[in-house]
Parts: C-alpha cells; structure tokens; sequence
C-alpha cells in the first residue's frame, strides 16, 4: 500500500513538472515583466476608475515602478524565436522588429510621461486620467500586432 501511495505521488509530482515555462528562459522572464505590468496598470486603473481608493503617495509609486517595468522585457525577446517558444507573441515580433521596437519605444514614452505627470499637484484622478489612458494605449497597441490572443 505504501508503494502505490509513493508512486502514485511520485508520479504526480512528475507530471506537474512537465509543460511548464522554464522562469529563468527569455519567454519565462517577459512573461513574469508582463504579469507584474498588468498588476501595477490594473491598480492604477482602478484608482482613477474608484475601484480602489485613490491615494496619492500609491499612485506615484505605482507609476514610477511600471515606468521601471516598461524598459525591462524588450531585452528578453531574442533576435530570433527559439525552438520550442509557446508563447503568445506572433511570428511578426521577429519578422517585424523595427516596428516592435518602435511600439516598445512608445509605450516607455508612455509610462515616463505619466510619472511627469504625478508631478504636477495636486494629484487628482482627473489629472491622470489622460496620461494614464496613453499608456493603456500603448498596451492596447502592441497586444492588437503582436500578441496572439
């Protein structure tokens, strides 16, 4: 009995080992950038939208941290797609890069303009909300050419 009860979770352990991204390749280090993005995006939506109480000193932070984000994942994007890559960037990532390039460009210029704009107070939502709406945006803008949903 103990047998089985130890191969059954030897097993188990074996197969949820399999088919996972591996987090230190390039397709597993821009997928945990891009994850840490959408959060931080998604809190600083939600306070200008009043899903999440709006607190000044947060939405700075924010800001300045997915400022820092946006220039990160482009470096983890090889010249070529590697074997094996499953993720859900298209093929015209690498058959496209100097308009990948560019798209990353806009939406780094995106991100640093809504940190300018925290500078300006008092901070109110309204005087985010543009700004902010630019980086979304930009999002938005990559994901419809180069994301396969």
């Amino acid at each position: 009995m103990k047998f089985k009860t130890l191969s059954l979770v030897v097993l188990a352990l074996a197969v949820s080992g399999c088919g996972g991204v591996d987090p230190n390749s390039p397709q597993g280090q821009r997928q945990t950038i891009f994850k840490q993005m959408l959060k931080v995006s998604e809190d600083l939506g939600g306070m200008l939208r009043g899903r999440i109480a709006f607190k000044e000193q947060a939405f700075v932070e924010g800001a300045v941290e997915l400022d820092q984000l946006t220039r990160t994942p482009w470096q983890h994007f090889p010249q070529v797609r590697e074997e094996g890559d499953e993720s859900r960037a298209r093929d015209e990532v690498w058959q496209r890069q100097a308009r990948f390039q560019e798209l990353a460009r806009a939406m780094e210029a995106s991100t640093a303009a809504l940190v300018a704009a925290t500078a300006a107070h008092p901070l109110t939502p309204e005087t985010l909300a543009a700004p902010m709406q630019r980086v979304e945006d930009s999002c938005k803008a990559c994901h419809e050419e180069f994301r396969a949903f």
